[in-house]
């Protein structure tokens, strides 16, 4: 197989699981199902099949530039008298010059650091439990005056904690840590808001309100109840806080809509009303994946903004000292190695960047997207013939480590290979032979959970909420009926822009229909919007996650000569046109 470059290439049930099943029956009748432990006795033998661990390897160093560190410009540009400010402290300086240092999660999921004097990146230690990965990490520099520069890291499961940094290499536990943030779909620190010197904290709705919680200038109980200080942000797909672009002290930031218009809000200092009007700055900007700050890259006083092109170069766009942006300048190189930035401006995204492959031998394959709408080569996840003939499905997410969880229905019995259990893979429950299709877009529910979707012979679809463990689900929900009109069903991950899972449906006739997800168990989807048609060309539908690198997810179509086409989510809830990344796809018999 060849591709486009860089990819190379019932049993029989005991009295008292009789006697459960029939107590259970009333509840049927209601819609929801509720789920109870299974003994040994319900359990089926578990099937005979491993996989290997799949994680991308990849330890590359990307290059990083800094410009030679320019004389200080206080004050704001364009004004007739210049305006003498205490310059806005870095949010993320760890060796003591001044600078910010970049800050970054890796594809093998280690979080790195290259600091501002030009060395050789390294690894960073932020804390978190065993094998968790963090969906987002926001410096918010030294907030209670000790010298040590403070770190909010974001769970998947919405607990948001906060840091401190004693070292270049490790931040220490958390002081203080939060449940709910999951309600966010964005959290940054732009930096001073209100005028006191501390970085605060805002945090955008799916809804589009934006909420400012002001900085307490204590590393307990961090910031005061939130403030409501506007709507209509959801109109933006990238926001991204510089500390301070304008000299004035206060913390301004700058906000891309999907079609790559560029606009500047300037802060104030006032928490009632923390910007001033936005000013338009740049247009072209959606070439970029994501934008970002380090605050002042080039020493100059001034907060810039830092850009990220799909093919992995870094470019910087310096401020003029009034929040207008210089022409950019390359930085460096091999930036698709990072998945998250910190202090990036694109809703974080969790969950599965991954696609698997089952051939027409029953081996497995793993792939991982590269940031720039590629995969990478495959790995093989089984021996030859391991899943021939397998009931396979691939989904988002389960647990606390980012990962995609790979799941099989065997003799009825739902197995997670993700989670061992004694010699194989965790039981969830038996009955799943009832479903058609099974698969997990996400935290349909809005808890920041992983939650699955079935649907039955009758075609009625139903919602299984995570635990966030992996090892087990909750009763399911009924959603509704009509779903057997689809022959696809598929989603992993956000399409719409607004950080919620969605999934798309396709019929026989080969029209595309997006559910943009509410957040809600009991109605998760909003009314379906008709993409178009022509989709029945296709052989198989795979949501893979996000392969470029923006937040946002993807979707992968084959077709019978097994040519694969790659479909980019561009913020609106549609997909840009179709572009050939490979072929020799058929060799695969299902792809998750």
């Amino acid at each position: 197989m060849t591709s486009a470059a860089p990819v190379r290439s019932g049993r029989a049930r005991s009295r008292r699981a009789r006697r459960l099943a029939a107590c259970t029956t009333l509840v049927l009748c209601a819609g929801t199902l509720l789920s109870a432990p299974a003994s040994a006795e319900d359990r089926p033998t578990a099937p005979n099949r491993q996989t290997t661990a799949h994680r991308p390897a990849d330890d590359r160093q990307p290059t990083l530039m800094r410009p030679p560190r320019g004389a200080e410009r206080r004050g704001v540009a364009g004004e007739g008298t210049a305006v003498t400010t205490a310059k806005a402290p870095p949010r993320f300086d760890l060796n003591g010059d001044g600078l910010s240092e970049v800050l970054y999660r890796a594809q093998d999921d280690g979080v790195r650091v290259a600091l501002s004097d030009g060395s050789t990146v390294s690894r960073f230690n932020l804390g978190g439990s065993a094998g968790e990965m963090f969906k987002d990490i926001v410096p918010v520099g030294d907030q209670d005056g000790n010298g040590t520069m403070e770190v909010l890291s974001l769970s998947s499961d919405g607990t948001l904690a906060l840091r401190s940094s004693y070292a270049t290499s490790d931040a220490t536990y958390p002081h203080w840590s939060g449940k709910g943030w999951q309600e966010y779909n964005k959290i940054l620190a732009p930096g001073d808001l209100t005028g006191d010197g501390k970085t605060d904290l805002l945090a955008r709705a799916p809804s589009g309100e934006l909420y400012l919680y002001r900085s307490n200038g204590r590393l307990v109980a961090p910031f005061a109840a939130r403030v409501k200080i506007g709507g209509g942000w959801q109109g933006y797909d990238q926001i991204v806080g510089v500390n301070d672009a304008n000299g004035d002290g206060h913390g301004d930031l700058y906000a891309r809509t999907p079609a790559g218009d560029l606009y500047f809000y300037a802060g104030t200092g006032h928490a009632s009303v923390p910007f001033q009007a936005r000013v338009k700055v740049g247009y072209g900007f959606g070439i970029y994946n994501q934008l970002l700050s380090v605050d002042d890259y080039d020493g100059d006083g001034y907060g810039d903004l830092l850009a990220r092109s799909r093919a992995g170069e870094l470019f910087l766009y310096r401020s003029d000292g009034a929040g207008q942006l210089l022409a950019r300048d390359r930085q460096g190189s091999g930036w698709g190695v990072a998945s998250l930035f910190a202090g990036a401006g694109s809703n974080p995204y969790l969950g599965k960047s991954e696609l698997l492959g089952l051939d027409t031998r029953g081996a497995l394959y793993y792939y991982h997207s590269l940031n720039n709408g590629m995969l990478s080569a495959r790995q093989p996840m089984s021996r030859e013939g391991a899943f021939a003939g397998a009931q396979l499905f691939f989904a988002s997410s389960m647990d606390g480590n980012g990962r995609g969880d790979v799941f099989q229905i065997y003799d009825g019995g739902l197995y997670n290979y993700e989670h061992p259990s004694g010699s194989g893979p965790a039981f969830l429950g038996a009955g799943w032979n009832v479903y058609r299709t099974v698969f997990g877009p996400g935290d349909l529910d809005g808890d920041g959970r992983g939650d699955l979707l079935a649907r039955d012979r009758a075609g009625v679809l139903h919602l299984y909420p995570g635990d966030g463990t992996g090892y087990r689900v909750g009763g399911r929900i009924r959603i509704g009926a009509g779903w057997n009109a689809y022959d696809a069903l598929v989603g992993a991950g956000d399409f719409t822009g607004d950080g919620r899972p969605d999934i798309v449906a396709r019929t026989p006739g080969g029209s595309l229909y997006l559910y943009a997800g509410t957040g809600t168990a009991g109605a998760p989807f909003k009314a379906p919007v008709n993409l178009g048609g022509g989709w029945h060309a296709y052989v198989q539908l795979a949501a893979p996650g996000d392969l470029d690198g923006d937040g946002r997810a993807d979707l992968l179509a084959t077709d019978s000569r097994g040519d694969l086409y790659r479909y980019l989510a561009d913020g609106t809830g549609r997909f840009t046109p179709r572009v050939k990344i490979g072929n020799g796809w058929n060799t695969y018999t299902g792809l998750y």
